[in-house]
């Protein structure tokens, strides 16, 4: 549990740092003529876009030969790569999916209308409409998502939903983190205006 937190601390301090690095230039003045700004463009646009995570397993004897075990794939209709730029990231603008697959190859799956990848940190941030709907049935709806690929923990600081038709529970909260495989969750606050509703039992 205390690794879990580290692990979260460390996760959200990156994204503070790339919020303010993506957005150190913006401001509300109005250029115009040589002042005015270039408008970015991307290097390159794919259509259809698939990356594939893979882990490597190691022998368990001398005997045997390690192979590779799928862990998440990432999908989007159109990407467009800016990885040329100082701080490199792509883009998802018609949105993205990634599909966790844990040990035993069962799938969980991550939708959102837009996400960015920022390879120099090794960020996946999901936003709009974000839905995880877990290998067990359980579903969570946020606005935005962070999948750090080298903690490989997923998190938010957003409202989030989260529920479960298996025993009728519907959580409101803000704030949560979890692992890759989703069997370690933590919501970081329920309480306060905050509903935990159990559908079918009484207080």
């Amino acid at each position: 549990m205390i690794k879990k937190s580290v692990y979260n601390f460390k996760s959200i301090a990156i994204v503070y740092t790339i919020a303010l690095l993506f957005f150190a230039c913006a401001d509300d003045y109005k250029r115009v003529g040589e002042e005015a700004k270039s408008k970015l463009y991307p290097q390159g646009v794919a259509d259809n876009y698939k990356l594939t995570y893979t882990e490597t397993q190691e022998p368990i004897s001398t005997e045997e030969v390690s192979n590779t075990r799928k862990i998440a794939i990432l999908t989007g209709e159109v990407s467009e790569d800016f990885e040329n730029l100082e701080f490199p990231y792509r883009t998802f603008p018609k949105g993205l999916k990634v599909e966790f697959f844990d040990k035993e190859g069962k799938k969980s799956v991550i939708l959102a209308d837009y996400g960015i990848i920022y390879s120099g940190t090794n960020i996946i941030d999901l936003q709009r409409n974000v839905i995880v709907e877990m290998q067990d049935g359980k579903r969570l709806e946020t606005n935005q998502l962070y999948y750090d690929q080298t903690t490989q923990w997923i998190f938010t600081q957003e409202k989030f939903k989260f529920s479960d038709e298996k025993d009728g529970t519907l959580i409101h909260g803000l704030g949560l983190d979890f692992n890759r495989d989703f069997t370690l969750l933590s919501a970081h606050k329920t309480g306060d205006g905050y509903k935990i509703i159990k559908e079918g039992v009484d207080d």
